[in-house]
């Protein structure tokens, strides 16, 4: 299972900060899809010289906006207005704080770290599936973390296209301890990161 990539687990209080403030949760979770689909794209934008990962990335960018779309639609059902600003996201911040230079190393970096908080993302999605006592919500939160559990692969395995794995594996064994120092110092909110 996808979360057993990851070195720690969420804090059981993480869900009831989340159903406290679930209108909140809701509009950073659209942001945070939006902002996944604008990742992927960039990835092609950056780097269209690694055909390896056009296809892959495109077809990611559709689903992660099919998934903002339908977020969105949740929206609107409750009259909430995307805000002008995404909120600070001090955990993803933290963790590619640590990205190296160097055109190869931060290819690879930006790989990796983006799997990290893909699979942390998905972790988050089912423990809110869950924990949600409204059943359409929980039935779409279930939906949305199982199509959302492989996403972590596609980012290690154009990692792996383009590196060997004795070169990705150390390197994610150190961004591991990097995204688990994160995880444990962001402030438990209503936010999916």
């Amino acid at each position: 299972m996808v979360r057993d990539i990851l070195l720690t687990k969420t804090s059981k209080d993480w869900a009831s900060a989340v159903l406290k403030d679930f209108d909140l949760f809701l509009l950073d979770h659209a942001a945070c899809e939006r902002k996944a689909a604008a990742l992927a794209m960039s990835f092609v934008v950056k780097y269209p010289d690694r055909s390896k990962l056009i296809l892959p990335m495109v077809s990611l960018a559709r689903e992660e906006l099919l998934h903002f779309n339908q977020v969105y639609r949740i929206l609107e059902k409750k009259n909430l207005t995307l805000p002008p600003k995404d909120y600070k996201d001090s955990y993803v911040n933290d963790i590619i704080s640590q990205l190296r230079h160097g055109r190869d190393e931060r290819f690879l970096d930006r790989l990796i770290t983006s799997a990290m908080i893909e699979a942390r993302g998905h972790e988050r999605l089912h423990i809110i599936a869950e924990a949600i006592e409204d059943e359409q919500l929980s039935t779409f939160y279930k939906r949305l973390a199982k199509e959302e559990e492989g996403h972590y692969k596609v980012f290690i395995n154009i990692a792996r296209q383009y590196f060997d794995d004795d070169v990705v594996e150390k390197r994610q064994d150190e961004l591991l301890l990097v995204e688990k120092e994160a995880c444990e110092k962001t402030p438990i909110t209503f936010k999916l990161h």
